[in-house]
C-alpha cells in the first residue's frame, strides 16, 4: 500500500477550519519547515538547492498562514505535544546515554535581573559531586532581546569563556564539572529557529501553544529527566495576564510530563528587578558575591528563588525528601562553598579566567555613572518593571534586535525594593553606561515610572503558585 501523500495546503486548510491534525500531519508540516530553512540556506550560500518533491515544498507564505491558524484556532494538548516532540528531533539533540546521572534544568519566561541560572548551574554542579544520587544540568541558555535579559551575554562578560560549545564538548563538560552554560548550535532544534524568527514578523508571537512548543522542544532536546520552569507574573512579565501565564504553565508543564519527564511550573512574581544588579557583568558579579559568602540585602529575593528553583530540580533528582528540604540544601551549598567551587570549576572547564573574581567589583569599569534620587519623602510603591528593562537596554546592556551588540558594563544598581521606605533624595538607581549621551532617555525612564506614596504598598509573595502534573498540585497564596 502506497503511503498517503500530505500536502502543505491541506493541512493548513484542515488547521484553519478547526480540524485537529494528527502525528503524521504534523511531522510532516516541521519536517517541510526544516527543508524550507536548508533550502535558504543553500540559496544564501549561492548553492544549488536540493530537488523537493511538491509535496515536500513549502512557502514563506504557508509556514506564515499555518502560524496565524495556530495562533487563532489553538492546539490540542495532543496536538501541542506532537509538534513539540517533531520541533525537538527536528534536528540534532543530546544523548545523556552512559552519564550515569539525572540530567535536569531550568527555564525562565525572561526578566529583568533574573541571573539565577548562574547560581542554579552550580548548586546542582555541587549537589551532583556529592554521592550518589548523581546529579547534572545541561544548561542551553538564550541572549537578551527586548526588555528581558540573556544567560549567555553575562557569561560571555567573563574573559574566554565559551558558550558556543558543540554538544559533544558539553558532555565532556558535564562529565567533569555536573554543569555546562552553553548557547543553542545551530542543528540543534532547526525547526525553532525557522519558525520563531516567522512568529515574529506575522503577529504570532505571543500564541501560548507557539510559546510552549518553542520552549519545550529546546530543552527535551537536552535529554533532561527533570525541568522546573520559572514563569513569570506581574508587570515585567512577557504573558500580560496572570491567567495567560497560568495557562502557559500548564501547557508547559503537561507537554513535558507527556514526554516522560518530570516538569514543575513555578510562576513568581516580576513587578521589579529581581536582586541588586540589571546588566551583564554586574550580574556576574552580584552571584558570585553570593556564592563567597556576601549577601547584600537586595539580593534576597534572588536568593529566595534560587533556592526554591534548585529544590524543586533537587527533589526531582532524588537528592531531597521535598522540594523545601532541597531549598534548604541548595542554601546550605551557597553558604558553605560548595557552590563558589563548583562554579570556579565550570568557568574553568569552558575556558574562562577566574582570576576575576578575586576582586569583580573593580572589573566593573563603567565609563559614566549617574544616581537616580527619590523626589520626596515615602514608601517606594510601585514600577512598571518591563520599563525598567528597557532602559537597562536603552544603556546599552541589551539588544532591540538579534545580532545587536550588547555592553559588558552597562546597567543599573537597584538601591531599594517596593515596600521600602525613602527619604527626599536618596538613591533609588544608580545607572552605569559606556558612553554619557546613553544616561539620559534611561533616566527619564526611570523617573516616569517610580511611584512614592505616603503609605506601604499590599505586594504579592515572590512565589504565587506551584504547577505540577502531579495529583494535589500545591498552590501558594496569591
Amino acid at each position: 500500500m502506497s503511503e498517503t501523500v500530505i500536502h502543505p495546503i491541506d493541512l493548513i486548510l484542515k488547521k484553519r477550519d478547526g480540524g485537529e491534525l494528527n502525528a503524521a500531519e504534523v511531522q510532516h508540516f516541521v519536517r517541510t519547515v526544516v527543508l524550507y530553512g536548508e533550502q535558504q540556506i543553500a540559496e544564501a550560500n549561492h548553492q544549488l538547492p536540493a530537488t523537493l518533491a511538491a509535496h515536500d515544498r513549502i512557502t514563506a507564505a504557508q509556514i506564515a498562514s499555518m502560524l496565524m491558524a495556530i495562533f487563532q484556532r489553538g492546539l490540542t494538548r495532543v496536538e501541542l505535544a506532537e509538534l513539540t516532540k517533531a520541533m525537538r528531533y527536528s534536528g540534532e539533540t543530546f544523548d545523556a546515554t552512559g552519564l550515569d546521572t539525572f540530567t535536569v534544568d531550568k527555564h525562565s519566561t525572561g526578566g529583568v535581573g533574573d541571573k539565577s541560572s548562574l547560581l542554579i548551574a552550580p548548586v546542582i554542579a555541587a549537589a551532583g559531586l556529592e554521592g550518589k544520587p548523581s546529579i547534572s544540568v545541561p544548561m542551553i541558555s538564550g541572549r537578551s532581546l527586548g526588555h528581558t535579559g540573556g544567560t549567555l551575554d553575562k557569561l560571555e562578560t567573563i574573559p574566554g569563556f565559551d558558550t558556543q560549545l558543540p554538544l559533544a564538548r558539553m558532555r565532556e563538560v558535564l562529565e567533569r564539572t555536573h554543569a555546562a552554560l552553553v548557547g543553542q548550535t545551530p542543528r540543534l532544534v532547526p525547526a525553532d529557529r525557522i519558525l520563531y524568527a516567522m512568529r515574529d514578523h506575522t503577529g504570532t508571537v505571543e500564541s501560548p501553544n507557539l510559546i510552549c512548543a518553542s520552549i519545550m522542544s529546546k530543552k527535551l532536546a537536552e535529554d533532561i529527566r527533570g525541568l522546573v520552569l520559572d514563569v513569570k507574573v506581574g508587570s515585567g512579565a512577557f504573558m500580560p495576564s496572570y491567567e495567560q501565564s497560568q495557562f502557559l504553565a500548564s501547557l508547559m508543564v503537561s507537554t513535558g510530563e507527556l514526554a516522560g519527564t518530570r516538569t514543575a511550573a513555578v510562576l513568581t512574581t516580576m513587578d521589579e528587578p529581581l536582586g541588586r544588579f540589571s546588566g551583564n557583568w554586574v550580574e556576574v558579579w552580584e552571584c558570585v558575591d553570593i556564592m563567597q559568602g556576601r549577601r547584600h540585602a537586595t539580593s534576597s529575593d534572588l536568593i529566595e528563588l534560587s533556592n526554591v528553583l534548585s529544590g524543586w530540580m533537587l527533589y526531582f533528582a532524588g537528592k531531597s525528601a521535598s522540594p523545601e528540604d532541597g531549598a534548604k540544601l541548595s542554601d546550605e551549598l551557597l553558604r558553605n562553598g560548595a557552590a563558589y567551587k563548583a562554579w570556579l570549576s565550570i568557568v574553568e572547564a569552558q575556558g574562562g579566567d577566574v582570576l576575576v573574581f578575586n576582586d569583580p567589583a573593580a572589573f566593573h569599569q563603567p565609563k559614566a555613572t549617574r544616581v537616580v534620587k527619590a523626589e520626596r519623602a515615602g514608601y517606594l510603591s510601585a514600577m512598571d518593571c518591563k520599563q525598567v528593562g528597557w532602559a537597562v537596554q536603552r544603556l546599552g546592556a541589551g539588544r532591540a534586535r538579534p545580532g545587536d551588540p550588547v555592553s559588558a558594563h552597562a546597567g543599573i544598581e537597584s538601591h531599594a525594593k517596593l515596600g521600602a521606605k525613602l527619604e527626599a533624595g536618596q538613591p533609588v538607581f544608580t545607572l552605569f553606561a559606556e558612553d554619557a549621551a546613553l544616561l539620559d532617555e534611561p533616566e527619564q525612564m526611570l523617573r516616569a515610572t517610580l511611584k512614592i506614596c505616603d503609605r506601604p504598598p499590599t505586594r504579592h509573595p515572590l512565589v504565587r503558585e506551584v504547577v505540577t502534573g502531579r495529583p494535589g498540585s500545591l498552590k501558594q497564596a496569591t
